[in-house]
């Protein structure tokens, strides 16, 4: 009884500690989405795009299949929509986000746009990394 106990006063600290970067990287992440969110919805795709790794090594995986890379994936955000009136306003809601490791989490959640033209909506699964102290979308399954 007394070691389980010696044990667990111990390990307080250390879990303590896990809880607290755990609650500080969901903020951080949860931040991105915000700031994704908020430029989408002012017609910036290119802030929007700085939550993504700007990499080649991107995967961005919708109805079409999968387009690789940075370049790319903001090409297609770009030509999918190209004026306010299709991009509408954009609201994200986010289902589950669970830390995979120190450097890694994965999220799934809602997407929904209000628009003139029509609202469209679906689901998302993000892949991400803490890349360099940032914390960035390393893949994108959207439906």
């Amino acid at each position: 009884m007394k070691r389980s106990l010696l044990i667990l006063l111990l390990l307080l600290p250390v879990l303590l500690s896990a809880q607290k970067l755990a609650s500080r990287h969901t903020e951080a992440i949860l931040a991105v989405m915000d700031m994704q969110e908020k430029a989408w919805n002012q017609g910036d795709i290119p802030t929007f795009m700085q939550g993504y790794w700007h990499s080649d090594s991107l995967k961005f995986i919708g109805s079409n299949g999968i387009t690789y890379g940075w370049q790319a994936t903001n090409d297609r955000y770009l030509s999918r929509y190209p004026d306010r009136k299709t991009m509408g306003t954009l609201t994200f809601t986010i289902l589950h986000l669970e830390a995979t490791g120190p450097n890694s989490a994965w999220m799934a959640g809602k997407w929904h746009l209000s628009r003139e033209i029509g609202d469209v909506g679906g689901h998302f699964t993000l892949l991400w990394r803490r890349i360099d102290g940032k914390w960035v979308i390393v893949s994108d399954h959207t439906s």
